[in-house]
């Protein structure tokens, strides 16, 4: 069993690593545009920048909590996918941290940013 991905295979990786950051950093800016450049009073749309309501303001509250926490997710991917092309640069990518064995092509194509092999994933999961 081979403990390594090849340059050509790691060049691949690198590839999807660099269009999913870029989907990140776009979601990452259109939600920070939607969200934070918005004052209380357009998100609510009202034009007298009151809200007579209570339950107006919890949900516009709400909606921009639940935005801020999806941005702060994206931002954690972000830093999960700039670890991963430091690992394809030193040639440790796609190695388990568990087993030490090669993670899976199919699963590092939709998880690039996976830690451990399915197995290791999978134990951890039960502790």
């Amino acid at each position: 069993m081979k403990k390594k991905y090849t340059k050509k295979e790691l060049q691949e990786f690198k590839k999807i690593v660099l269009k999913r950051r870029e989907e990140v950093l776009d979601s990452i800016k259109h939600s920070s545009e939607d969200t934070l450049k918005k004052s209380q009073k357009d998100a609510a749309g009202d034009i007298s920048g009151y809200t007579y309501h209570m339950a107006d303001v919890a949900t516009d509250t709400y909606d921009r909590e639940f935005s801020l926490g999806l941005a702060s997710n994206e931002r954690k991917l972000l830093y999960e996918l700039d670890d991963v092309l430091k690992k394809i640069e030193e040639g440790t990518f796609g190695i388990c941290e568990d087993c030490k064995n090669l993670i899976a092509k199919n699963r590092l194509k939709a998880i690039p940013h996976a830690r451990l092999c399915v197995k290791c994933q999978e134990k951890r999961e039960k502790r």
